[in-house]
């Protein structure tokens, strides 16, 4: 609809030989951005069909997903449209939910289902019809991606919904001294290189493993980000279907260590993890938010495309909107909703770069681009997005774009290294420059757009883990 009518205001345009086409053009473009961030579920319609009990679609995969937050965004987005007396109620068999809600009216009861026994079993069940949304805590991988592509393409904008971003948490009991460890240490203690503490620099103590099992989408993120290719999880760590679970044994264990999703951390403690020539962060909202956290990760929903189930369409919309991300908050997962705070900057950075966000804030988003292309990947694109209605709330109005020129927009971007640095430089900048074309559109026109190359680095420059320094960050004043 709202295509629709910008081409019809276009067209009266052109006609009537208004000066300010443009104009109309983008504040149409400006209002459907924000229709759609801020799309709220349409209250239930009369459902034609006999049955007394109605599925309205199931999920299948990651328990990090499915242990609480799905259910809970399952049960708001049916509270949304207006069923009455929504519970979750637990099935016979472990890590299984039905959410049901009632429609008085039409004597019906509604249900969601939801089956959380890994990442790798969402994709079984997409693929095979069982389920309509498969949950995955790791990205899609390309012999998934291959399977299907005959019928759709799984990476696209309309199949890969981002959810959610997680951090990998690294967890240890609370009595252990240590505070942080690198990619590489950490790779040698699940590995079994590293037998004890003390040649960490704590107390000698005997290093226990805790680690997702071979379903999980958490150990598959693990795997790649830790050990890669070139390491063997230990044959003595231990394995657990539960983040939950595998929570409570580190907890009770001194010598304990695992990783889990950051919404089951409970009493341990948190370590800080760097890459390469990098900080080390802890994940908290915002180096998971931007993704700077070394071990961050992208939660996600999976669909066949644009569904032939319009429940199916309407959740994953609403999920990723400001509703539904408000929801994700909650969860321990961090949203995606944009937020502003103060940064602590290397002293060691650019003296340029650190004059221009001086008394700036940094918003909680990174742009990135898809592998080998300059095209913004698929978060990114709703980021777009996120940012118009962030701006909206700093009390802009809309209606005259000019305004977008306060608060100030810096796009600051950063890449990784090459052999010519002025090279890494003109790329960043580009990339900003990517940025600030898609915000014009939309009537907003950043003060700076500017590249820095390989300064400030957020991982390793090394494999695909350097994909991370290419980034555009978001300052504002």
């Amino acid at each position: 609809m709202a295509i629709k009518i910008t081409l019809f205001i276009i067209l009266i345009s052109q006609i009537l030989g208004l000066a300010h086409a443009s104009k109309y053009e983008k504040d149409i473009r400006l209002q459907a951005s924000l229709s759609q961030i801020l799309m709220e579920p349409e209250p239930f319609q009369t459902i034609q069909n006999n049955n007394p009990v109605v599925t309205l679609f199931t999920i299948h995969g990651s328990n990090t997903i499915g242990a609480s937050l799905g259910p809970k965004l399952a049960i708001s987005y049916l509270k949304a449209k207006g069923a009455v007396n929504v519970t979750n109620q637990p099935s016979s068999i472990e890590n299984e939910k039905i959410i049901t809600g009632e429609l008085i009216r039409q004597g019906k009861t509604i249900q969601i289902k939801i089956e959380a026994h890994g990442s790798s079993t969402g994709f079984k069940g997409l693929d095979n019809g069982d389920a309509e949304i498969w949950a995955s805590s790791r990205p899609v991988k390309d012999k998934e991606v291959n399977k299907l592509i005959n019928q759709y393409d799984l990476r696209s904008h309309e199949s890969e919904h981002i959810l959610g971003i997680d951090g990998l948490a690294i967890v240890v009991n609370p009595e252990n001294p240590i505070n942080r460890l690198s990619k590489e240490q950490l790779g040698q203690v699940f590995s079994g290189q590293v037998i004890n503490w003390s040649q960490l620099g704590g107390y000698d103590q005997k290093i226990n493993l805790y680690a997702r099992d071979q379903n999980s989408g958490t150990w598959d993120s693990f795997k790649n980000m830790v050990l890669s290719k070139t390491l063997k999880l230990s044959d003595s760590a231990q394995r657990f279907e539960s983040s939950s679970q595998l929570a409570n044994r580190v907890t009770a264990d001194k010598g304990g260590i695992g990783f889990i999703g950051m919404a089951f951390v409970g009493k341990n403690k948190l370590l800080a993890i760097s890459d390469g020539p990098a900080q080390a962060f802890k994940p908290s909202e915002m180096t998971v938010a931007t993704e700077d956290y070394a071990l961050s990760r992208r939660l996600f929903f999976y669909t066949k495309g644009i569904s032939n189930n319009k429940y199916v369409n309407e959740f994953m919309n609403y999920a990723q909107g400001v509703y539904g991300q408000n929801i994700v908050k909650t969860e321990g997962v961090v949203s995606q909703n944009v937020i502003s705070t103060g940064m602590e900057l290397d002293k060691s950075l650019p003296k340029d770069y650190l004059d221009l966000v001086e008394g700036a804030k940094r918003l909680s988003i990174n742009f990135r681009f898809k592998e080998g292309s300059a095209k913004l990947d698929n978060k990114s694109k709703i980021d777009i997005l996120r940012l118009v209605y962030f701006l909206n709330q700093q009390g802009q109005d809309l209606k005259l774009s000019d305004n977008f020129e306060k608060p100030n927009v810096m796009l600051i971007g950063f890449g990784d290294k090459r052999k010519n640095s002025q090279r890494s430089k003109l790329l960043s900048k580009l990339r900003a420059m990517a940025i600030r074309r898609e915000l014009a559109r939309l009537g907003i026109h950043p003060k700076v757009t500017t590249g820095y190359g390989d300064f400030n680095p957020v991982a390793g420059f090394l494999g695909k883990s350097g994909l991370k320094n290419r980034r555009v960050e978001v300052w504002v004043k």
